[in-house]
């Protein structure tokens, strides 16, 4: 169910900029959402271990930082402003993703057969056939709401945001869920088409964004795609189709638009335990054989917190310096968005710089917790 450039618009949920400043910001919160869990992820490798894993997972975070970076492009685009560093845009792990579905929930977890699930349900491919299929049924009657459209009173927000429920809602915010990170992307897309020809029937644009706030391929380089500098309705809706078929493949298909290996397929080439090739359908690679060793992982608590190295000082004062180094790396993505590019080469390569800070926790056993080590817990 894509839509392209020249296609109207229709019926959708985004009718105003506000509205789709608002859904950008979700997809900005979306994108990062999915880094700390596959950062995580990959520093639990045992070094000189897993070497098929270790790549499949750096690959993806660096192409998390690529999506980033395009949802960033369009809402500067549209007159918005990226911000990284609002109360709550990091997620409290475990959480859903941001506007995604709701069946599953998002954990910090070493490398093992349930984060590679979680994965695969992060970057499943669109399956939406209706209308209707492409949102999560909610039971607002159990959020406290009156209706789908309705945003609950600020001491229902509150609960709703410990219990992971509505990351981050405040007024004006989506509050619909949708079945794919996909159908999210497609309903963005819907509103830039549909905000842009109103505009247009009035000799107008919705594209007044200032172009020097755009992230442009030499400050940004992933090898799985090149960042789209984003100047009207064709780039931007490139940029996002960019982001959904990176992730689940072009119409469901393994390759995305650029003859990349999507993630989702990237992923199921772990669980598979053997390489997609050209030629391949979905659900049956037949590259070579791919090697996975499950027990060579340290053994992190999962979603873990400050507070569960209450017992060990000296572990708890690296968790606390690597959320403080985390925070400045979102600060130096923020700046590279608003106006400084050239921070964001410096950022990613600070992103895995980061390993040695996770290494120092992840590698020691937690006093009180047999079996378990510490980890990185992204308070931020």
């Amino acid at each position: 169910m894509s839509v392209s450039a020249s296609e109207p618009a229709q019926d959708p949920e985004i009718q105003t900029l506000e509205e789709l400043h608002a859904y950008l910001y979700k997809g900005l919160q979306l994108e990062h959402a999915t880094l700390p869990p596959y950062l995580t992820a990959l520093y639990s490798l045992l070094p000189g271990k897993n070497s098929d894993a270790w790549h499949v997972l750096r690959v993806v975070a660096v192409e998390e930082m690529l999506h980033l970076t395009l949802v960033a492009n369009v809402m500067n685009a549209v007159g918005g402003t990226p911000d990284l560093t609002k109360p709550n845009f990091v997620p409290n792990y475990p959480a859903h993703l941001p506007s995604g579905p709701d069946y599953f929930k998002v954990h910090l977890r070493p490398f093992s057969h349930e984060a590679l699930d979680t994965f695969l349900k992060i970057e499943k491919p669109a399956q939406a056939d209706t209308e209707e299929d492409r949102f999560v049924p909610m039971d607002w009657a159990a959020l406290g709401m009156t209706s789908s459209g309705a945003v609950p009173p600020p001491e229902k927000l509150a609960e709703l945001e410990e219990s992971g429920t509505f990351l981050g809602l405040v007024p004006g915010e989506p509050t619909k869920r949708f079945s794919s990170i996909g159908e999210f992307y497609e309903e963005i897309i819907r509103g830039i088409n549909h905000l842009e020809d109103r505009a247009r029937e009035e000799g107008k644009s919705i594209f007044t964004g200032d172009p020097a706030r755009q992230v442009t391929p030499e400050y940004f380089y992933s090898g799985g795609g090149d960042v789209i500098k984003v100047t009207g309705r064709d780039t931007a809706v490139a940029a996002l189709t960019l982001v959904a078929e990176q992730g689940e493949g072009l119409g469901g298909g393994i390759f995305d638009e650029q003859d990349e290996l999507a993630h989702y397929y990237r992923f199921q080439q772990l669980e598979k335990g053997r390489y997609y090739q050209k030629g391949d359908t979905p659900g049956e690679p037949s590259g070579p054989d791919l090697h996975v060793d499950w027990g060579a992982v340290h053994p992190v608590k999962p979603d873990i917190k400050l507070a569960d190295l209450a017992g060990d000082p000296e572990v708890l004062a690296a968790a606390t310096e690597f959320n403080q180094s985390y925070a400045t790396f979102l600060t130096s993505i923020n700046l590279a968005y608003n106006g400084q590019p050239d921070l964001l080469l410096k950022a990613v390569w600070g992103m895995f710089r980061m390993r040695d800070s996770m290494h120092r926790l992840v590698r020691n056993p937690l006093t009180g917790h047999p079996g378990e080590n510490a980890g990185p817990t992204f308070e931020i």
